[in-house]
């Protein structure tokens, strides 16, 4: 097998956290039938994206307060 070598930006590191544990719960459910893994994990990403961006919105991180 090929190795493949990747190097990821930190907030990339903390998004593909939030996706794999979100798809890790689809595959838990009902929701999950063999064969769906791509599509699942396409949207388990976009939930991810979407979770930060609604933080982003709401939440003043420290280095954003002057």
């Amino acid at each position: 097998m090929k190795k493949v070598y990747m190097q990821l930006q930190e907030s990339e590191g903390h998004l593909l956290g939030a996706a794999s544990r979100i798809y890790a719960a689809y595959l838990r459910t009902d929701q999950y039938t063999p064969g769906d893994e791509a599509s699942l994990m396409s949207r388990a990403i976009q939930e991810a994206i979407q979770l930060a961006q609604t933080i982003d919105h709401f939440v003043i991180a420290d280095d954003e307060v002057d």
